[in-house]
């Protein structure tokens, strides 16, 4: 549900890992280099990186860094809409392979509502969890603050198109259409495209293909399967039309991708 650690004590930082949380690493002091997906980010003293849930990350070189790796669920944080809706706040978690590094001008801010909160799940008092969830959304507000600071646009999301994005993500294997997706959500195909053309300027249906091919790349290269166990894991049954499909929207095939970029 919900953790906090060291970046120095993390052991498991130091492989690739694939985690279905949300998670923001914090560097105080020292520098570090982070993968994520297949980017390279170069973490500085007073800067942080937010990881979004099923995103490949690892800790590549370390220089004495320290800092804090929280992690926490979609289901612990986003109680609400506003929930929802900050999480994604100027893309600050965002399903589109969009990281980025955040300097904080204000940096004692973040590294002191992290240490409360790795106390408060080291002690667990009275209604610990509440407290939490309210010091992650005091993180989440400031980093925002930092990002617009620093040139950055206001984008506030709407709470549908990410419940839109998420569905789609816990359905994979399923191969959910637009209208599958708003069916459960009780939503209409024509307001998920309205949605989607807002916030991607692409239909809703473009927006699937493109995360369906980054889930792809991510059991291609993290999990080493064969081109046939991931056209069956992400609904395809025919390995040979998810071949077309992949090489359609990436212009490699997937046995070219696994080759060039497995980890």
């Amino acid at each position: 549900m919900i953790n906090i650690n060291a970046i120095e004590k993390i052991t498991d930082l130091l492989n690739p890992r694939r985690i279905r949380k949300y998670v923001l690493i914090w560097c105080s002091s020292g520098s570090a280099v982070i993968i994520v997906d297949e980017k390279e980010f170069h973490l500085e003293a007073n800067t942080l990186i937010t990881i979004t849930s099923g995103q490949i990350h690892y800790l590549k070189e370390s220089n004495n860094a320290k800092g804090f790796a929280l992690e926490f669920t979609y289901d612990f944080f986003c109680k609400n809409d506003n929930d929802v809706e900050l999480i994604f706040h100027n893309s600050l978690f965002c399903h589109f392979a969009m990281n980025e590094i955040i300097l904080l001008n204000k940096s004692e801010v973040v590294g002191f509502q992290l240490k409360l909160i790795e106390s408060e799940l080291l002690e667990k008092p009275y209604q610990y969890l509440v407290s939490t969830h309210s010091r992650i959304e005091l993180i989440l507000i400031e980093a925002n603050r930092e990002k617009l600071k620093q040139g950055g646009e206001i984008y506030k999301p709407d709470a549908l198109f990410l419940k839109f994005l998420e569905t789609l993500r816990a359905n994979f294997d399923k191969k959910p259409s637009v209208r599958q997706i708003a069916s459960t959500l009780g939503t209409t195909e024509s307001k998920l495209n309205e949605l989607a053309k807002f916030h991607t300027g692409r239909t809703a249906q473009s927006v699937i293909f493109g995360l369906v091919v980054s889930e792809a790349k991510r059991l291609l290269t993290y999990e080493k399967l064969s081109v046939k166990e991931v056209a069956f894991r992400l609904g395809f049954d025919d390995p040979f039309y998810f071949s077309n499909f992949f090489k359609k929207e990436t212009k490699i095939s997937p046995k070219m991708y696994q080759e060039k970029f497995s980890i």
